[in-house]
């Protein structure tokens, strides 16, 4: 037994003293040159391993640009003058440097969306323009002609002639998720055109308080000003949305951009082609959302719909018989939460026909027949119930 583990020990030591000697003259022979195992190599292994790195989003990017367009305006604007200026003596003298107006140039993004020449873009883009050109990216040029606006969800129609025109290809916005990757193209602070990449970080965005009409995707894909009016495209190359605002305290990107989804832009857009404006829906009513403070102050039961602030006298609502402290709760038997939904589902509503509506009134749910109305511009509805 003593003879065995005189043995061992002797084995031992010659393995210990032969790994001493491989360690310190030759390392490598153990592999011991390796880098270090560490978490973060771990963590990148393990992801890349799962999901490919998308080495380049170029097709998207060459699929795109070439129907995103710079969009250049100008107007004339009259300058206050000393009352000294009008003088005819002095025009007569002076000439033309008593010249009371001057020409403002402003900038924007639109996106081809015909190959016969119809342009979409933002409506503050073009709304106070005398003059618009287009401006491709291979350097051709031509004047634009409004078609049309609707400023209630900021869209607007221009129409070019040109030959040969590239047109963008419209995605299903049904489809996008939270987490996709997506393309802004447009030209920010007027350098020209550009790509930038973010993500969809939310769908659905309302209540912003930036248009009427609100259903916005939300992007941290940087848009800055120039960008209004661009695209916001999938990895496909596809149209998701219009480019159209951004949440900033600078003035400049901060990760929360809002484009208007392309399922919206469609309806706008043929709306304007055939019709020349967008026709929708309308009752005169003036709402305002149930906040939980408002509820426990007039004691509702009911937390869900919009409370009836005023009725338009002989307009829709009032001749159906809906009156103010009323809680319109569903339009044709589809409930109402907010008042996002409300512009929304009435706006669907065709001028002339007729809506089953459901209001809550003294704890009870009342069924009213509405004839529904056209819905005013813009400028006739300020001021004035929705």
């Amino acid at each position: 037994m003593r003879r065995l583990w005189l043995l061992f020990a002797q084995t031992i030591t010659v393995c210990l003293a032969i790994w001493f000697i491989v360690i310190t003259l030759k390392p490598e022979w153990l592999e011991l040159n390796r880098k270090p195992f560490t978490p973060d190599s771990s963590v990148r292994g393990s992801v890349s391993d799962i999901v490919p790195a998308q080495a380049s989003y170029r097709d998207a990017v060459s699929r795109a640009m070439p129907a995103v367009v710079n969009i250049y305006t100008s107007k004339e604007v009259r300058q206050p003058q000393s009352p000294l200026l009008d003088d005819p003596f002095l025009k007569r003298f002076f000439g033309e440097r008593f010249n009371d107006t001057e020409k403002q140039m402003s900038l924007g993004s639109g996106v081809v969306a015909t190959h016969d020449g119809y342009v979409l873009t933002n409506n503050h883009v073009v709304e106070t323009a005398d003059q618009i050109e287009v401006a491709f990216e291979d350097g051709r040029k031509a004047a634009a002609r409004l078609v049309g606006t609707d400023p209630e969800t900021d869209l607007a129609v221009i129409k070019i002639d040109l030959p040969d025109l590239p047109a963008v290809t419209f995605g299903n916005v049904d489809d996008a998720k939270v987490g996709d990757v997506v393309l802004a193209i447009g030209n920010p602070f007027g350098v020209g055109q550009t790509v930038t990449m973010g993500i969809i970080s939310a769908l659905g965005r309302s209540q912003l308080g930036i248009n009427i009409y609100e259903n916005f995707i939300q992007t941290d894909a940087a848009i800055n000003p120039g960008n209004s009016g661009g695209a916001l495209i999938d990895t496909s190359g596809n149209l998701l949305g219009i480019n159209s605002a951004i949440y900033s305290r600078s003035g400049g990107s901060l990760g929360i951009g809002f484009a208007i989804p392309v399922s919206t832009v469609k309806t706008v857009m043929d709306s304007i082609i055939t019709k020349g404006q967008v026709v929708r829906g309308w009752i005169g009513v003036e709402p305002r959302d149930i906040t939980p403070e408002l509820a426990d102050n007039l004691s509702l039961s009911k937390k869900e719909g919009v409370i009836i602030a005023a009725v338009l006298k002989n307009g829709p609502a009032d001749k159906a018989g809906i009156r103010p402290g009323d809680i319109l709760v569903s339009v044709d038997e589809k409930p109402i939460s907010n008042m996002a939904e409300m512009f929304n589902l009435i706006a669907q509503l065709q001028p002339e026909s007729k809506a089953r509506v459901t209001v809550l009134r003294d704890a009870k749910e009342i069924p009213l027949e509405i004839v529904v109305g056209k819905r005013p511009s813009k400028k006739r509805l300020d001021g004035q119930s929705q």
